[in-house]
């Protein structure tokens, strides 16, 4: 009974967080969200089973149709935590990311430095299940670049001829080619509870760019950053004592944009001395980028390896939006890795299977 009223929950938080609501994200985004943890939810520092860990995350989009010049995202991370008293904990890390899109050479950079505080709920070795509410901060600078002279505009088009001209005047004023260094300020809080060995839910929700940067090229021009708030749930269900299935589904909307991405991984493990696992599964993105209204406009197959202390993970978006024409159907290329470096057993605690 206690399992049956953990999975209703589960499923019934699983499918709230997956209904498309209208809004749209234009910060980049992961298909595989759980495994670039500090770019989803700061609360997610610190947390997971391990002394720290060291994450770097790939992806590349539209290169069938961009050719040399896709869509590049990469991040990297590192995290660490420290227990304060009993079983709270502090968690400390540092995350970069640059994101590069098209002809243009616009392309985004940040660094944040963040913290986070692990306050056990409930569990203890005697109890049942643990439960912890963490709470997450990062403070960091970012900038934003563009090579102006990879653009043309209307002012540059000759309508006699049909062709642009690259030598007449764009009739725009251009000051620089980069914004100047911003502040940036994300916050978050996660909710987790573990019932039992692979049964776990956990929901979190995180406010990025709090203090809404103003990222205009032009002097004297305001561009404000709009804030980016982000929603996700998930958790794992076991089937059998090697067979689990980890659904999750991410939310985010920044201004009138919105992403969300929904689906799951199967976990087979052979639950050995040293654990070896395998993971697959499909997941599913809607947004509002390019129809009137909210569409799906990916279907993502991921697959996973897990050894020891190393997760390996590779993921393919196949496009299903009007876009499917022109490239194809082919989206975008991912890859994942993260190294948990053991914990001793003083200093462990337990956290749900996020990737």
């Amino acid at each position: 009974m206690h399992n049956k009223i953990t999975l209703i929950a589960l499923v019934s938080l699983f499918c709230w967080l997956a209904t498309p609501q209208k809004a749209q994200a234009q910060d980049p985004r992961f298909s595989q969200f759980y495994a670039a943890p500090t770019e989803l939810n700061p609360a997610m520092i610190g947390v997971y089973e391990g002394k720290f860990r060291l994450i770097a995350n790939y992806r590349e989009l539209y290169s069938s149709i961009l050719a040399s010049h896709p869509f590049r995202t990469i991040a990297a991370s590192f995290d660490m935590r420290q227990r304060v008293q009993q079983q709270d904990y502090f968690g400390f890390g540092f995350s970069v990311l640059r994101d590069d899109a098209g002809i243009s050479e616009f392309h985004r950079t940040k660094a944040n430095v963040g913290a986070s505080f692990m306050k056990q709920l409930g569990g203890s070795k005697y109890s049942p299940y643990d439960q912890y509410l963490i709470a997450g901060a990062q403070l960091g600078f970012g900038q934003h670049g563009l090579n102006w002279q990879r653009l043309w505009f209307s002012e540059q088009f000759d309508v006699g001829g049909g062709f642009v001209d690259d030598n007449a005047p764009s009739g725009e004023n251009f000051d620089k080619r980069t914004t100047g260094l911003y502040l940036d300020f994300n916050a978050g809080l996660l909710w987790y509870i573990l019932f039992e060995d692979h049964l776990s839910l956990y929901a979190g929700g995180a406010l990025h760019h709090l203090n809404s940067p103003n990222v205009s090229f032009l002097e004297g021009s305001e561009d404000p950053l709009h804030t980016r708030w982000t929603g996700h749930a998930g958790g794992e269900i076991p089937f059998t004592r090697e067979l689990s299935f980890l659904p999750a589904v991410a939310v985010m909307g920044q201004n009138t944009h919105f992403s969300t991405t929904f689906g799951g991984n199967f976990r087979y493990t052979n639950r050995d001395w040293k654990e070896v696992a395998i993971r697959a599964g499909g997941w599913v993105h809607f947004s509002n980028e390019l129809e009137s209204g909210v569409a799906m406009d990916a279907v993502v197959a991921t697959a996973i390896l897990e050894m020891e202390r190393w997760n390996f993970g590779i993921s393919y978006d196949i496009t299903t939006s009007l876009l499917a024409t022109a490239n194809n159907s082919r989206g975008a290329f991912e890859l994942s890795f993260i190294y948990t470096q053991p914990a001793h057993w003083r200093t462990s605690v337990k956290c749900p299977n996020f990737y």
